[in-house]
């Protein structure tokens, strides 16, 4: 259940574990819904900030597991499509920060990432780029040299393709209502019919799983974004965090992809709502015209939602659920990255 990235993940590994079975992807909506068609393209594995803030509530041997996946997902989708399909581009990743602390948690940072990545100094800092960036009210830059990004959208339909070529079929347009295990299938009661029967059932619907699986700990989180016209003479490229990546950009082409500014009221954004609101995007119009173009304010052209799956810390669930069934949730706001990591290990579950 779940045609977004993590569904699809499972659904390759799946068929590569059980080549003689039938793998069928089932979807509520014409296309995907959740935050695999609706994200910002940020092909990154953690910010210092972040990583520091998961470090404190996780404890460092989980949150570096949690970098791992991340990276190791990043690492498998450039392997399968190098071809280009996806846009996927190391442009290189930086964070803004105003805060001395990080700065000077960074060697430790290095030390740690350094078996993951092979670079002993994987951040390092860059103060003397800002300028030649023209963001203003920043006091620091620190650079990631391997973070990128690329065209969630394009990396949809590269998954898909890839599922139909090995003999996935997808189902679109099917809402399940009911879910009944018997002792020798589990039958999937959908809102419009058919029903369907199955040997296995994996649960990849992120933030929409409440409702077939109240018990879990996940919260949805509305996450929202705006796109610039082109900007005559952007000076900057490459993708961009801060505040422990609540706020977040990149260039597209010579447009700015902002996002984030969730923190600046949390409890609104706890919503399946996929909708913009106004204070939430005059928060990330104030960031744009006082941070990223000083004194400058481009037309907006787009603005959008996407609903992440949040709980108590930032690890995935992956789970079995019942003697048939599994699931792959909460990739707090990094299914990018997460999901080829996520699927494989669900994949290995399920037996």
């Amino acid at each position: 259940m779940g045609a977004g990235f993590t569904g699809m993940w499972a659904g390759i590994y799946l068929k590569q574990k059980y080549p003689s079975k039938k793998i069928l992807i089932v979807e509520r909506g014409v296309t995907p819904a959740g935050a695999s068609a609706r994200n910002a393209g940020f092909a990154c594995f953690g910010s210092p900030t972040e990583i520091l803030s998961d470090i404190e509530i996780m404890g460092k041997e989980r949150a570096l597991q949690l970098l791992s996946m991340r990276f190791e997902g990043l690492r498998t989708i450039q392997k399968i499509f190098a071809n280009g399909p996806v846009d996927f581009t190391v442009c290189k990743g930086y964070e803004l920060l105003n805060d001395e602390r990080a700065l000077e948690q960074l060697p430790l940072l290095n030390t740690w990432l350094r078996e993951l990545t092979g670079s002993p100094s994987t951040f390092c800092t860059l103060d003397e780029q800002l300028p030649a960036f023209g963001f203003a009210n920043v006091a620091h830059l620190v650079e990631n040299r391997f973070e990128g990004s690329l065209h969630p959208g394009k990396l949809l339909n590269a998954l898909h393709q890839l599922c139909v070529k090995m003999g996935i079929r997808f189902l679109f347009s099917t809402e399940v209502r009911d879910i009944e295990e018997q002792a020798s299938c589990l039958k999937l009661v959908t809102v419009d019919g058919p029903n369907l029967v199955t040997d296995r059932l994996a649960h990849c619907t992120n933030a929409f799983s409440n409702r077939l699986l109240p018990k879990m700990d996940l919260v949805p989180a509305r996450a929202q974004v705006l796109l610039t016209e082109p900007v005559p003479g952007l000076k900057f490229r490459g993708t961009f965090h801060y505040q422990e990546g609540y706020y977040y950009f990149r260039n597209l082409g010579d447009r700015v992809l902002l996002g984030g500014a969730r923190n600046t009221s949390l409890q609104t954004e706890y919503t399946l709502d996929s909708f913009t609101t106004l204070p939430i995007q005059q928060a990330l119009e104030a960031f744009l015209c006082n941070v990223i173009l000083p004194g400058q304010q481009p037309v907006i052209t787009h603005r959008w939602a996407g609903i992440m799956a949040m709980g108590k810390e930032k690890m995935p669930i992956v789970e079995q659920c019942t003697n048939r069934s599994f699931c792959a949730l909460r990739m707090s706001g990094m299914g990018v990255a997460l999901a080829p990591a996520v699927g494989r290990k669900l994949a290995e579950m399920m037996e």
